[in-house]
């Protein structure tokens, strides 16, 4: 993945006056802009863990949802995400009290693994509460198993990926730390990523959520995608977690985490995992006249339903997605095939498009119309049917990146891979935040060390505000390569 940085919310408030040299920010101001940030997000964790959202007064939290003070949150930007941001601070400082901070947030997930190998979107620590979890820490201490206990790995939304590359990311940043300190962390990392292989079907996919089971090859041919015979145009109210999937790049955030748990690790399995989801996506990839992918196919290789918004179709959003991934695998593996079904799947999105760099999300199978879903389970055919709160909740329409991604794919086409990561190499200098920037960030920190948006603590913003600062302050010989921060591009 082409790592976006996530400088946005950090310029949408103030305004800012032309700065000179002389206002040019010190390294010392940014060090310490920096560790007010991380003393203060310290001191409103909940053991070591992080949320989305806080009031001023710390009296309401959320994460994608309402929480309490017992809680933390798993899916970006919650904990992993804040841990990364933490690693990033230290990379440009080497200040220690970063990284403790990130040792923090990786002992809370340690605590919040459950027994399936990933994570829930959050992590609960109300002892009676915790009853209620598999979580894996309180079955070594002796606190009993799984049976009729929460143990749902979900890999919806990056979260259970996010985990994994923050706890590996914070193992290669830890070198000064004792090993005795780490191995539960490094436990936690090899059990994980063998349940992520666990998880992974015969054919390369993996679904939404996992909770431990071995698959049956035998229910689960290897077999092309297909257009179904007759399909429901009404919600079906089927479980669809077990489904090959897509949606919310799914698939892609998988192989990515194996991808990096090669380069990190040196494991071949890991490697070979990533080939794996790979194959799904040539298999996925529905025949013409629609040779693109939908966001979740049933058993039989057939687009399906999951929510009731969510119905059977061909998805830009989620195809966009794969072809970036198969490019990226590509390129780490220079195996040829992977490129082949993106010609005809830009040919599709070039026909389809709704007005300049735009689409729909969804395309009706077969007769490609745009369609839309709303809480009813039934299908749309104008955006203006369906209700206010769907069409404000949803993504229905967008470019969803496919301009860049088409580009990316050009580039990688016209120049060939061995040109394209040697310039690829030469680019991986900082990224220079500008002196405006940095300097609208240090006005809007308070003495507090917090920024506040609209009233809020958002975590995503002291995100973005680290990173800023961190990119700025790094210089070429101090650079650490790190794994890029990624959140939930909804």
């Amino acid at each position: 993945m082409v790592h976006r940085r996530l400088l946005v919310s950090a310029i949408l408030f103030a305004a800012v006056f032309p700065i000179t040299a002389a206002d040019a920010p010190s390294p010392e101001e940014l060090k310490a802009a920096l560790r007010k940030a991380t003393d203060y997000l310290t001191s409103i964790s909940t053991e070591g863990g992080y949320l989305w959202r806080y009031s001023e007064d710390l009296r309401e939290r959320r994460g994608e949802e309402k929480a309490t003070a017992t809680q933390i949150w798993v899916q970006p930007p919650g904990t992993p995400s804040v841990g990364m941001a933490f690693l990033d601070a230290y990379t440009a400082t080497k200040d220690e009290r970063h990284l403790d901070a990130a040792h923090a947030a990786a002992r809370a997930l340690v605590r919040g693994q459950l027994e399936s190998g990933g994570w829930a979107y959050l992590v609960e620590f109300d002892p009676k509460a915790r009853v209620t979890w598999a979580y894996r820490s309180d079955a070594r201490n002796g606190e009993g198993g799984s049976t009729r206990r929460k143990n749902t790995t979900t890999f919806d939304d990056n979260n259970t990926q996010s985990a994994l590359q923050f706890l590996m990311a914070f193992l290669d940043a830890a070198t000064n730390r004792p090993a005795a300190e780490l191995s539960v962390i490094r436990e936690t990392v090899d059990y994980g990523l063998a349940k992520v292989i666990a998880a992974q079907y015969p054919n390369g996919a993996w679904p939404q959520r996992y909770e431990g089971q071995t698959h049956d090859p035998g229910k689960h041919p290897v077999r092309p995608a297909r257009l179904p015979k007759d399909w429901a145009h009404t919600w079906p109210q089927s479980d669809y977690s077990g489904y090959y999937t897509l949606n919310d790049q799914t698939q892609r955030d998988c192989i990515r985490t194996m991808l990096e748990a090669h380069k990190r690790l040196g494991d071949r399995r890991y490697l070979d995992a990533a080939r794996k989801g790979g194959e799904f996506l040539l298999l996925a990839r529905l025949p013409e006249p629609q040779p693109a992918w939908a966001q979740q196919y049933n058993f039989d290789m057939e687009p399906a339903w999951a929510r009731a918004f969510e119905p059977p179709a061909v998805c830009s959003n989620e195809s966009a997605g794969a072809m970036r991934t198969l490019v990226e695998l590509f390129l780490e593996t220079g195996d040829e095939k992977l490129l082949q079904p993106i010609s005809a799947f830009i040919a599709w999105l070039k026909r389809s498009q709704i007005g300049p760099e735009r689409w729909a999300r969804y395309y009706e199978l077969e007769t490609n119309k745009p369609i839309y879903g709303d809480r009813d389970g039934k299908i749309h055919y104008t955006l203006s049917e369906i209700s206010e709160e769907r069409q404000r909740g949803y993504a229905w329409q967008g470019s969803f990146g496919i301009p860049q991604a088409i580009a990316y794919y050009e580039a990688v086409r016209v120049e060939g891979r061995e040109k394209y990561l040697a310039r690829q190499s030469k680019q991986n200098g900082p990224r220079r935040t500008s002196e405006e920037e940095v300097s609208r960030i240090l006005a809007q920190q308070n003495a507090q060390g917090r920024w506040l948006a609209g009233g809020w603590i958002d975590t995503r913003r002291f995100i973005a505000n680290m990173e800023g600062l961190a990119d700025y302050l790094r210089t070429p010989e101090g650079r650490v390569t790190r794994v890029p921060n990624r959140l939930k591009n909804r």
